[in-house]
């Protein structure tokens, strides 16, 4: 993971209400294991977040200036005066909103494969205890990635190869309430364009139809949702979106269009990459179970729809029975 540039700013701003301080870094991080380390681990912290949003930029303006100063950047311009205004503008927008939440920032640019990133994100420490050589134990701060609330990553390459896209940017978005969110998404200058639940959704819903089209065996069924659930979690673990063409090749090597083919004809209205939304994947993982000749296996986004569960009394009920069933059901009880 090649870093280009990166730096790290701190806004120090104390929950008594006094105005907040900046401390402005001239100097880039030096490339190091250890800049490597922290890009990766905050990389890894923010790919396991859940509750993003996707989106792109507003157009350029006085309200929104940071994507003028990103492409000034780009365009051969100097990483540390971008990161230097974005910075102060940053500090605007927090003082506005009357947020107590400082900590340090890091600015990122760096290439994965063949895409290039930046991350913004704002860092929290946390309290800990280190034991020194002569096997004393003194306290120590280290950065606290489980506490990330305020980030964002924007596709570089997207952006400026697609200008058509819609979800180049991920943000964290709900964590720390909607105030802190928005003032987040303003800096960046940011608007929703992607509902990515929405979007997993629709996907999984077209699964569902897929595979109830194909009237494919429980078996198969299992195996291919098995393998959609994998790979759009893997994605989502890499920070990258679903691919529908990638994914309908992963569905069924004999007919790799098969699937794809299917969303696009009956016109489901979902775009040919969408960012996973892992809240959503785990609910369309199965329920299974045997016992004493019963076999039970649903999805588990049915559970509080189509079946209820009692706890207390252990009990299933079901609602819409498939109309084989049932019909076996009334044979059987004649």
């Amino acid at each position: 993971m090649p870093i280009r540039h990166s730096i790290i700013h701190q806004i120090d701003k104390k929950p008594d209400g006094s105005p907040a301080v900046l401390h402005v870094s001239g100097t880039e991080l030096a490339e190091s294991q250890a800049t490597e380390n922290l890009l990766h681990d905050l990389n890894v912290a923010y790919n396991a977040k859940t509750g993003k949003a996707w989106g792109f930029f507003h157009a350029k303006s006085g309200a929104f200036p940071f994507s003028g100063w990103l492409q000034a950047y780009i365009e051969g311009g100097d990483f540390i005066e971008f990161s230097r205004n974005a910075i102060e503008h940053l500090t605007k927008l927090m003082e506005e909103s009357n947020l107590s939440v400082g900590g340090h920032v890091l600015f990122a640019h760096y290439q994965q494969g063949m895409t290039e990133y930046l991350v913004v994100a704002l860092l929290q420490h946390s309290e800990g205890l280190t034991v020194n050589a002569d096997l004393s134990v003194t306290p120590s701060k280290h950065l606290d990635f489980g506490n990330i609330n305020l980030a964002a990553r924007i596709n570089i390459s997207e952006w400026c190869n697609n200008p058509k896209s819609r979800q180049y940017i991920s943000y964290l978005k709900g964590s720390k309430g909607r105030k802190a969110t928005d003032y987040f998404r303003d800096f960046i200058g940011c608007q929703e364009g992607v509902d990515g639940p929405g979007e997993t959704r629709t996907l999984l819903k077209a699964f569902s139809d897929f595979v109830e089209s194909e009237d494919l065996g429980e078996e198969s069924a299992r195996e291919k949702m098995n393998t959609l659930v994998n790979y759009s979690m893997a994605q989502a673990k890499l920070g990258e979106p679903i691919t529908l063409e990638e994914l309908s090749e992963l569905l069924d090597e004999d007919q790799p269009k098969s699937f794809y083919d299917f969303i696009k004809t009956n016109d489901y209205g979902i775009s040919a990459t969408l960012p996973p939304d892992k809240k959503t994947l785990n609910k369309f993982r199965r329920f299974t179970g045997r016992a004493e000749g019963l076999s039970i296996s649903f999805e588990a986004r049915l559970l509080g729809d189509k079946i209820a569960f009692d706890e207390a009394g252990g009990t299933l009920t079901l609602r819409n029975l498939p109309t084989q069933l049932t019909d076996q059901l009334k044979r059987g009880s004649a």
